[in-house]
């Protein structure tokens, strides 16, 4: 049976401030296979690394990461909300993750946050800066706006994507594939063992989110999956050795 990969949501945002340097610095640390990362937009077309749409939760600030430039992200504070140890950690940039990836044997699943805000331009950015870093073959692209995958395949067939999804689909691997889709990354309460046998079959892999209770961990890890997306790394990855 093969062991699935462990892939830091935001990083070990159980542990750090989610999607900064020292959240993914820890997930790799706790033994991650992979990230999970969000990615926006700033003014200044910028890629930034943060979950929400604005900025008032996860940092010292205020306000819509689409209205605000590098130059002012920049400025906030994205880690005292968490803990006063992380006082002073800023919200990253892209290349800056790119850059401490590289060379390394991680995958790395960007999330394109752009089912709110549609920001112009966002795939062919991505896309530029995988390229610049040579980390296309390495990288997962997922969205739950899946014209936005859509597009990607688009400009770069070769490039993989994986579809977001809640509620339960029947038959999601027909339905991915019908988009171009490289793999399903559902909820993990709508993964059912039937479900991973028809993505098996189809030769769909699932990455599943978010799963962090230690029982959740252990029955997920026993399906077969193909990676399972935790806020808790080293959870995760007790889960998979008892495999």
């Amino acid at each position: 049976m093969k062991r699935p990969l462990i892939i830091g949501h935001r990083g070990a945002s159980a542990y750090a401030p989610e999607n900064t340097m020292a959240s993914f610095k820890k997930a790799l640390a706790l033994g991650a296979d992979g990230l999970e990362i969000d990615v926006q937009m700033s003014k200044d077309g910028h890629l930034v690394i943060c979950h929400d749409e604005r900025v008032d939760r996860t940092t010292d600030g205020t306000g819509a990461i689409q209205a605000l430039t590098l130059k002012e992200l920049q400025k906030l504070d994205a880690g005292s909300w968490f803990s006063k140890e992380f006082k002073g950690e800023k919200i990253p940039v892209l290349e800056d993750l790119l850059d401490c990836l590289r060379g390394r044997n991680i995958l790395l699943n960007i999330e394109l946050k752009n089912g709110i805000v549609l920001y112009e331009g966002l795939e062919e950015k991505i896309l530029e800066a995988l390229g610049i870093y040579r980390m296309e073959h390495c990288t997962v692209l997922s969205s739950f706006n899946h014209y936005s995958l859509l597009k990607i395949k688009g400009l770069n067939p070769r490039i993989k994507v994986g579809i977001l999804y809640v509620a339960g689909m029947v038959r999601p691997w027909e339905y991915a594939r019908s988009i171009g889709a490289d793999g399903l990354h559902p909820i993990y309460y709508s993964v059912r063992p039937e479900i991973v046998a028809g993505a098996q079959t189809h030769q769909m892999p699932i990455y599943t989110y978010t799963v962090n209770e230690i029982s959740d961990l252990e029955k997920i890890a026993g399906m077969e999956v193909a990676g399972i997306i935790t806020d808790y790394p080293d959870r995760g990855r007790n889960a998979v050795d008892k495999i």
